[in-house]
């Protein structure tokens, strides 16, 4: 039960993180690269920033790097999207 609570979390954060990104070309693909970003938040920004993680506890911080996670992911994913459309 606690994935799927994550899982819901990291969507509803993911679609935060394309509203902020000004970018709904393709909103499923950016919610689902923005979970995957808060998943690996979880993992690399949460011991930078000494913050839990959204299964440890649903607090401000967490959601905090959770965004800012998907958010990184995200640019990078768009920045490669660019470049291959020059090419």
């Amino acid at each position: 039960m606690n994935i799927l609570i994550y899982l819901i979390v990291a969507a509803v954060i993911g679609w935060i993180a394309t509203e902020l990104m000004h970018d709904r070309s393709n909103l499923l693909i950016n919610i689902i690269v923005a979970v995957l970003g808060a998943f690996l938040a979880g993992y690399f920004l949460s011991p930078i920033f000494k913050v839990g993680t959204i299964n440890d506890a649903f607090t401000i911080p967490t959601m905090l790097v959770t965004l800012l996670g998907s958010l990184i992911l995200l640019a990078i994913v768009h920045f490669f999207q660019r470049s291959r459309r020059r090419a």
